[in-house]
């Protein structure tokens, strides 16, 4: 019997893989730009509030709102290249526009021109996104060690993503201007149009439907319906609703948390993004480990409360005031906890997919869990402007604990075997 060392590498020979590296990536590339840190870094340098910072969280409400026209992405086959590969073609190229397009504002002057145009990439990456999942889990078929190896090859892609964009966007301001960071920012979509270009179309479950009325029915209402048939699916879909609502309201809050403290762009880029990809990236690596060992949902438990309770942090910086040690060690556990997290997080999304209905489904899921950061987060400006940012940091801590009761019921309620 091969070792898992060389069942791996030839796991990796399979260009599904790599192919799944770049989709990963380019998927990742549009969220610091437009929904985290880079936007709300260059709104924060462009002096508008911290009510006004926090409004930013609204941006993305695409993410949360995706499930809507999944199931059109799902039914509608465009006229090149396939059904997936074919949508995924035509949202890569209109995101290379409009990432650019972002870059020609001025926030100062114009933030409301600048908050549409980046509403406008968070439609289009968020309609990316679900393509980019459909593919991965129908082309990887029923087999879990394919999934597992598929979802890690793309979490890596993405993870390195939010690097290239975040911190490389950060680090280019300085010598070309928030115009040509942008333009930069366009130019890392270009790999993942490569990998479009190069993939295989997947191979789809077939459906049977006869007229308009029947394929309504097959592509927006049974997906729903089916889910809807699981055991307890009101308590699994409000645990995935719940499960990221502290960090929602504290990510929110981060970058002018961090210059408030007298930390600079280039702290932030360098420590914030660079380091905390790394302890990220580690992080992932443990939850999978993790995931194999004791189950995916029990990982959920553990690693909730490591999430949970790694937003104390917060508060120890606050003590801390303009302390690089304090900023390393707080960014260190917090992306190292956040990795562990995702990957138990994700891993239980994709198992929940019923592959009929891969593209719906697996948005439903993925908006639900989108929800608190792209509704609720848009209030943390305002709670970090009336309680101060210790207070704020508590409540994001105590906003965590009703994803983990919940959990603990269905660990109870649900044998493993049904996950």
């Amino acid at each position: 019997m091969a070792d898992p060392a060389s069942a791996a590498a030839a796991s990796w020979r399979d260009r599904r893989f790599p192919i799944l590296f770049v989709l990963g990536f380019s998927a990742g590339v549009p969220l610091p730009l437009i929904a985290g840190q880079v936007l709300r870094q260059w709104f924060a340098e462009s002096d508008l509030s911290l009510s006004a910072i926090g409004l930013t969280a609204l941006i993305g409400l695409a993410y949360a709102n995706k499930f809507l026209w999944s199931p059109a992405l799902d039914a509608v086959r465009p006229p090149v290249l396939g059904q997936r590969r074919g949508w995924l073609l035509t949202i890569q190229l209109a995101l290379v526009v409009a990432i650019a397009a972002v870059g020609f504002g001025d926030p100062r002057h114009a933030p409301l021109a600048v908050a549409l145009l980046a509403a406008l990439v968070a439609f289009l990456s968020a309609s990316q996104d679900i393509v980019v999942d459909a593919w991965r889990i129908e082309v990887l078929g029923e087999d879990d060690g394919a999934q597992a190896y598929g979802l890690a090859a793309y979490v890596w892609g993405y993870r390195m993503a939010l690097l290239a964009s975040g911190a490389g966007t950060l680090l280019l301001v300085a010598p070309f201007g928030w115009s040509g960071a942008f333009l930069y920012g366009a130019a890392l979509m270009l790999p993942g149009i490569a990998a479009t270009l190069l993939a295989a179309e997947p191979a789809r479950v077939a459906r049977a439907a006869a007229g308009w009325r029947a394929r309504l029915r097959g592509s927006v209402l049974e997906p729903f319906l089916d889910f809807m048939r699981r055991p307890h699916w009101l308590a699994i879909l409000l645990f995935v609703a719940l499960f990221k609502l502290g960090e929602a309201l504290a990510g929110i809050m981060t970058t002018p948390f961090y210059r408030s403290l007298g930390f600079t762009r280039e702290d932030v880029a360098t420590v914030a993004t660079v380091f905390g990809m790394v302890a990220t990236l580690g992080g992932a690596l443990a939850g999978g480990w993790l995931v194999g060992v004791i189950g995916v949902r029990r990982a959920l438990v553990v690693t909730g409360l490591g999430q949970m309770l790694s937003n104390l942090m917060y508060l120890a910086l606050a003590q801390a005031g303009h302390s690089m040690p304090m900023l390393w060690a707080q960014v260190g556990v917090e992306s190292f906890t956040d990795g562990l997290a995702d990957a138990a997080f994700l891993t239980w999304l994709s198992l929940l997919t019923n592959r009929s209905f891969t593209a719906t489904q697996y948005a439903l899921l993925s908006s639900l869990a989108a929800v608190p950061l792209r509704t609720l987060g848009a209030s943390s400006g305002w709670l970090a402007q009336a309680l101060g940012w210790p207070n704020f940091f508590l409540l994001t801590t105590a906003a965590a604990l009703p994803a983990m009761g919940i959990m603990a019921w269905l660990l109870w309620r649900l044998p493993e075997a049904r996950r």
